[in-house]
């Protein structure tokens, strides 16, 4: 069985947000399938940002691991000497950074290592990722350039997919959905009682953004509405209501569920916090144990969906649009606008009486899900037997 040198780039082997470490092993879990399916043998090099101080949570004798920095992107640096060591190159983009809107310095990252790839003529694969918004005509001329050469651009929801196909219509573009619904876990044994309804906090949108003075476009004021929403549910008899951080940030205090997690239930002693996850599967395997959850970041809502958990995502931007009422066809989703921050409060309420039937809106969609990650193992499969050739 032939081995091959395959570079994830863009993937994160220890983020403590946890959803950029989801997309990583459950992505590492799909290539592991395509690469039997072909008949060889993988071996990964890991190319992306390494959080200092934690520990790694993506590791094996089959894997390398290469630390990103501006150091490592100089010319003849640590990048493209790995880039040199690999048969291809599926590059993630962390999930939602192939876009100008993160500002000069990141574009810089995510494109020119792109183009090191393809100019040391390595076969490029865009894993299932969010593509733009592009808004400078300089930034989306290059990225449809890197685009049209790659082998092929794998999109995880309709808005992208379209978005993509006006901006570079040369490049063979798949519709796909987002790998981390591929993370695995480890569901815990049913606990009689109380309803458990977990409630995702995300630190950055409670502390109003980077600059405590963003409200992301949305129309609700999401810490009058996670406030309200706990008075609402205070004195419930029926639930168990936990908060549950799935953003670990000591280097970002602003962007950090931990954080506010502990303030809130410093202030409401009859909330429950989960515990700190050393890593996605563990996160997930957690959320399994559910009977709702609500949550404004985007794997955790759908560690929920994929692991059967009804629940209501609080969407900030299109990335959980394009994904959830997109690609999944789930119509239990607070919009970022139209739905003021009370009438978000009161369909949540709605949603946690009814989350019976939240849970047969993803027992449909789950089929399509199975479909799209089965459509992206076979176009894999079908590339790495190329590639080993």
């Amino acid at each position: 069985m032939r081995s091959v040198t395959i570079g994830l780039l863009w993937h994160s082997v220890n983020s403590g947000n946890l959803g950029v470490g989801a997309l990583t092993i459950g992505n590492m879990a799909l290539i592991r399938q395509a690469a039997e399916a072909a008949g060889i043998r993988p071996r990964f090099v890991i190319l992306g940002f390494v959080d200092p101080g934690r520990a790694l949570y993506v590791d094996g004798p089959d894997v390398e691991i290469v630390a990103l920095n501006s150091r490592a992107m100089l010319p003849g640096g640590a990048f493209t000497r790995a880039v040199r060591s690999c048969d291809c190159i599926i590059d993630i983009g962390g999930g939602d950074s192939f876009t100008d809107i993160y500002g000069a310095k990141r574009f810089a990252f995510l494109w020119g290592s792109k183009a090191i790839v393809l100019m040391q003529g390595k076969p490029l694969i865009l894993a299932p990722q969010t593509i733009g918004p592009f808004t400078k005509t300089v930034q989306t001329r290059l990225a449809a350039w890197a685009m049209t050469r790659a082998q092929a651009v794998f999109c995880r929801d309709p808005i992208s997919f379209a978005f993509a196909q006006t901006m570079a219509p040369a490049t063979r573009l798949y519709q796909s959905v987002d790998v981390a619904f591929a993370l695995p876990f480890e569901k815990p044994a049913p606990q009689p009682g109380k309803a458990r309804i977990g409630i995702n906090v995300s630190g950055l949108l409670y502390n109003r953004g980077y600059d405590r003075s963003s409200s992301f476009g949305m129309e609700i004021d999401y810490p009058v509405y996670v406030d309200r929403l706990l008075a609402a549910l205070e004195g419930r008899e029926d639930l168990e209501v936990t908060i549950v951080p799935h953003v670990l940030s000591d280097a970002t205090p602003v962007d950090d569920d931990r954080r506010v997690a502990d303030m809130l239930t410093a202030r409401h002693p009859w909330l429950r916090r989960s515990p700190d996850f050393a890593d996605p599967v563990s996160a997930k395997s957690f959320i399994s144990g559910l009977d709702f959850l609500t949550g404004a970041r985007m794997h955790a809502c759908i560690a929920a969906y994929s692991s059967g958990v009804p629940v209501l995502p609080l969407a900030y931007s299109r990335k959980f649009t394009g994904l959830f009422e997109g690609a999944l066809a789930y119509p239990h989703v607070i919009p970022v606008t139209g739905v003021p921050t009370e009438k978000a409060v009161d369909l949540t309420i709605e949603a946690i009486a009814g989350r019976d039937k939240l849970a047969a809106s993803i027992g449909r969609g789950s089929a399509a899900v199975a479909a799209l990650l089965r459509s992206y193992v076979d176009h894999l499969a079908e590339f790495l037997a190329i590639t080993a050739r």
